[in-house]
């Protein structure tokens, strides 16, 4: 079942071609086509379900005043997913190649054994939260919600295997879904204009506001995610000389921007939205008493729309999970488990939560603890290698990149700390 790969450069050859192909004789706007979509695939990451319970408890309980916590947070992550994908353009390798490249045996095994923990946790909330949209948008009781799921996950399996751009245009469209939903829910809920442009002012309220501040800050960056962008860009257009990687990274910086402004706009119209519905009515911690709440204190396509915003980005964030331990299966250890053997693997955890009748907003929380665990293991080895320019060359971090990253690394591991800590002992 696990299998030695030859070599990771041969299988993914096929799926591969020069800047001088990639490009051609395009002109303008259309040269940036073809570097279009891996950070749409890793800016799932930033919209899964976890963030839905985060997003709607903030806007329930405070309003729009943490609004301008949704911008830092999207801000710091276009930093970390373009380090990422900056270095699999330098090095033509993946970051868990890197670090299995340049760290002893046993750590790099360690970081095999943590990456798939961390995948597994991904699954397990990307999977009840689509198996939950099944629920709330078709009225299904949770265990067929969760069959269907699977074979949903299963079907999308099919694009992957075809290669990137199948996988890309099936995301993509998943997060537009997501984003159509959502806009439509602004525009039932109506916010107040000058009360939301409040809310992008820096401020807090008591120390309850200063944690569930740190709890949307400290989620934003997920560690499949930045394993994961390394080796969607390392080998998919490769550049032969260092003017070419430039130019590449430059394309691909417009992919990031593009991704993750969408990204960011849904993770702030959603906290919008539950700030005007329920702020000052009830406090939101759990998904189905959101969707319920939306069909009381708006209309039920509201609670409809917000559900199928909720199954669109379980089902595209289940798939980019088992892409994510693909990727660091090979990376680390050069071995890689076909992927819907993989798939089956990290469905079962989820499945059998859903079957013991657990409660799913619950179990979303407890995967985002054990996702934090990770977030300072992936940071890491991504600042220290794209800071050295025997391995990333021309496109080395500049002095003030590096110490950005470091300054976003040191918040963001201190954050999930200070989260472990309060979920324990707090």
């Amino acid at each position: 079942m696990i299998e030695k790969m030859p070599r990771f450069e041969k299988l993914e050859n096929k799926h591969s071609q020069s800047f001088q192909s990639a490009v051609g004789k395009a002109k303008g706007w259309r040269q940036l086509l073809p570097f279009i979509g891996p950070a749409f695939i890793a800016a799932v990451a930033y919209i899964d379900p976890g963030n839905y319970a985060t997003n709607i408890q903030a806007g329930s309980q405070y309003g729009y005043m943490l609004l301008w916590v949704v911008v830092i947070s999207n801000l710091m992550a276009i930093l970390i997913q373009m380090l990422s994908a900056k270095l699999g353009i330098a090095t033509a390798h993946n970051l868990p190649e890197i670090v299995r490249k340049e760290w002893p045996r046993k750590l790099t095994i360690f970081y095999w054994l943590q990456g798939e923990v961390m995948v597994i946790a991904t699954d397990l909330a990307e999977f009840i939260g689509a198996a939950l949209g099944f629920h709330l948008v078709f009225g299904m009781p949770m265990i067929p919600a969760a069959i269907l799921t699977a074979i949903c996950a299963m079907l999308i399996l099919t694009f992957q295997v075809r290669g990137f751009r199948p996988l890309e245009m099936v995301i993509a469209s998943m997060v537009f879904i997501i984003v159509i939903a959502f806009s439509c829910e602004i525009i039932f809920s109506m916010p107040a204009f000058g009360p939301l442009m409040k809310g992008f002012v820096p401020q807090f309220q008591g120390t309850s506001s200063v944690l569930l501040a740190a709890g949307i800050l400290g989620a934003t960056v997920m560690p499949h995610a930045i394993y994961m962008h390394s080796g969607l860009t390392c080998r998919r257009v490769i550049g032969h000389t260092p003017g070419e990687r430039k130019k590449i990274f430059r394309f691909e910086q417009y992919d990031i921007l593009i991704a993750m402004l969408i990204a960011g706009f849904i993770n702030a119209v959603m906290l919008a939205v539950a700030g005007s519905t329920f702020f000052g009515k009830e406090v939101i911690s759990d998904l189905t008493v959101a969707f319920n709440g939306f069909s009381n204190y708006i209309a039920p396509s509201a609670a409809l729309f917000f559900g199928i915003g909720l199954l669109s980005a379980g089902l595209s964030s289940s798939s980019v999970g088992t892409l994510a331990g693909d990727i660091m299966m090979q990376g680390f250890i050069h071995r890689r488990i076909p992927v819907f053997i993989r798939r089956l693997i990290t469905m079962m955890p989820p499945l059998i939560i859903i079957i013991s009748g657990v409660n799913a907003t619950q179990a979303l929380v407890m995967s985002q603890v054990v996702l934090s665990f990770g977030i300072a293991l992936a940071i890491i080895p991504l600042v220290l290698f794209t800071s050295k320019k025997r391995i990333m060359g021309e496109l080395v971090n500049h002095k003030l990149t590096t110490i950005t990253a470091w300054a976003i690394a040191g918040v963001v591991v201190s954050l999930n700390v200070f989260l472990l800590y309060q979920t324990f002992f707090g």
